[in-house]
C-alpha cells in the first residue's frame, strides 16, 4: 500500500517554519551540482517544454541530475498532451464514423467519441504523475532516506 494522507511539505520549508526536529528529514539525500542538459530522445515539442521550464527549476534547484529523466518523460507527456489536444480542438470531441455491413458495403454513420480523447487522458494521467509523483517535486522528495 501506499503513502497516505497529505503530501509532505519540503525539507526546506519546514527548517524555514521552524518545525520540530524530529520532523525533519535530517538525511535527506543530496544530489551532486552536476550539469543539467535535456535527454538526447525528446522530440521538438517536448524540447520546447523543457527551455520553458528547466530553467526556472534548476535555478530554484527544484530540478537536479537525477530529475533528468523524469522531467524529460513529464516534458514528453506534456508535448503529446498538447498534440491530442489540438487534435480533439480540430476534431471535436465527438466524430462521425461511417457505418459498414457484413458485406463492406457503406450504410450510413454513427457518432462516436474521438479517438484522440484516449491519447488526452492518458497523456494527462502521465503529467499528473511524472510530475508530481517522481521524485520532481521537493515534497516528495523529503521523504527519502540514503539506504
Amino acid at each position: 500500500m501506499g503513502k497516505r494522507g497529505p503530501v509532505g511539505k519540503p525539507t526546506a520549508l519546514r527548517v524555514l517554519h521552524g518545525d520540530r526536529k524530529d520532523r525533519i528529514n535530517s538525511d535527506e539525500p543530496q544530489p551532486d551540482a552536476d550539469e543539467i542538459a535535456p535527454t538526447d530522445w525528446l522530440g521538438e515539442r517536448a524540447l520546447e517544454v523543457w527551455a520553458a521550464y528547466a530553467p526556472d527549476l534548476e535555478a530554484r534547484q527544484v530540478l537536479t541530475p537525477w530529475d533528468v529523466e523524469a522531467f524529460a518523460a513529464w516534458c514528453d507527456a506534456v508535448a503529446r498532451r498538447r498534440d491530442a489536444a489540438e487534435h480533439v480542438d480540430e476534431e471535436t470531441a465527438v466524430v462521425e464514423l461511417d457505418v459498414f455491413n457484413k458485406n463492406g458495403e457503406l450504410t450510413g454513420t454513427r457518432r462516436a467519441k474521438n479517438t484522440w480523447l484516449l491519447a488526452l487522458d492518458s497523456a494527462d494521467a502521465q503529467v499528473q504523475r511524472y510530475g508530481a509523483r517522481c521524485g520532481l517535486t521537493p515534497s516528495d522528495r523529503a521523504g527519502l532516506k540514503p539506504q
